[in-house]
């Protein structure tokens, strides 16, 4: 149930963020470097997805039942991971998203954001299998 629930929710967030993201490229691009600029914007959204990671790593760590909840858990531990990382006084984070090419990548990466998205919606919302 809420292998479900988290699948709908990680889903929808990653396709609608993702759509979002390509029709304001610019906009997105700009607003990642100005956040990565700011330590203090990075030390908040760190404590946000620490907090996001930790409970979905808490609430939901199943690494066996199929791709779907195998996937959210990923996530989980991704957020927790990357909440982590900002809260970490490292040298540069903006230096991280220059090594990846946002920039350069950012159609290709917003693609992949929306397929694990429309794979974690089917998930959600398919029909559940009797037993």
């Amino acid at each position: 149930m809420l292998t479900r629930f988290l699948a709908k929710l990680l889903g929808l967030f990653a396709v609608l963020a993702a759509l979002s993201a390509i029709a304001n490229r610019d906009t997105t691009i700009a607003a990642m470097n100005a956040l990565l600029a700011d330590p203090a914007a990075v030390y908040v959204t760190g404590c946000f997805v620490l907090l996001i990671g930790l409970a979905m790593v808490i609430g939901h760590n199943r690494w066996s039942g199929g791709a779907i909840p195998v996937i959210v858990t990923l996530y989980g531990w991704l957020a927790l991971i990357k909440g982590l990382l900002f809260l970490l006084p490292l040298p540069s984070q903006a230096q991280f998203y220059q090594a990846v090419h946002l920039q350069q990548y950012f159609s290709g990466y917003m693609a992949f954001e929306i397929l694990i998205g429309a794979y974690l919606i089917y998930g959600g919302f398919r029909p559940a299998a009797r037993e």
